[in-house]
């Protein structure tokens, strides 16, 4: 699978793409990593990027026409073109799955004050990681590539723990523990210690309900089957009238 990110600061996405898990498949050629400065495809002598906003206001636009350059130096058939964007779709574990069956991904981040709005015909969709407005798109790219790589066959170590972490099914994972058994007087559950791998599925799978029934309840709204998992009080769709 590849992924390509369009960013004005590529030193803010090198780092973290090249470490760890993502190096490593990067260097078996379980991925491919593009990292594009669009400063390349600036006007002038100065590689001029952004303009001052029509209508008046604080801050710097992206022009369209230097973004699509960069954007279209890259785009080959097929590509997924994504726009990271506080006004884009939420994103999720379900959303990973999705881009994960695409073969080429395209990250387009923004910075400043935003991208021209032109953009948008040029984009296949908007994400977001949340209600909340960082300093660009570059942080926003680098998680939603670990989140999709994570799921490409081969990257991650073991297959299996993919399948078993947190909202995997729309829960939360259950807690892990290691060695040493005994800290400072908390133990490790004897359950775990046993051998009884049945018993300690069955002891996993509700401590993965019970964290979310105490910790994210509203994972649970989306899962109208298991009413029986919400924190008492907790509204799961009916009606008061």
């Amino acid at each position: 699978m590849r992924f390509d990110v369009l960013t004005l600061h590529p030193e803010m996405v090198t780092g973290p793409l090249s470490a760890s898990i993502l190096g490593r498949a990067v260097e078996r050629g379980r991925i491919h990593i593009g990292i594009h400065d669009i400063r390349e495809h600036g006007l002038g002598r100065h590689r001029s990027v952004d303009d001052a906003p029509y209508g008046g206001g604080a801050g710097m636009v992206l022009r369209v026409d230097v973004v699509v350059a960069a954007l279209e130096a890259v785009a080959v058939e097929h590509a997924h073109k994504i726009l990271l964007s506080p006004q884009g779709r939420p994103f999720t574990q379900q959303e990973a799955r999705r881009l994960a069956e695409q073969d080429h991904l395209i990250f387009v981040c923004g910075h400043y004050e935003g991208i021209d709005a032109r953009i948008e015909p040029y984009v296949d969709e908007i994400v977001s990681l949340g209600d909340f407005v960082v300093t660009g798109g570059e942080i926003a790219a680098v998680v939603v590539i670990d989140a999709v790589a994570r799921l490409v066959p081969g990257v991650l170590g073991n297959a299996a723990s993919a399948e078993e972490e947190s909202f995997s099914e729309g829960r939360l994972e259950y807690p892990q523990y290691t060695r040493p058994r005994s800290f400072r007087g908390h133990e490790v559950p004897e359950i775990l210690l046993s051998g009884h791998h049945a018993q300690i599925e069955a002891w996993r799978r509700a401590q993965s309900e019970e964290r979310t029934r105490l910790r994210r309840p509203d994972l649970l709204r989306s899962d109208p089957s298991r009413p029986d998992l919400l924190c008492p009080g907790v509204d799961v769709g009916g009606s008061d009238e």
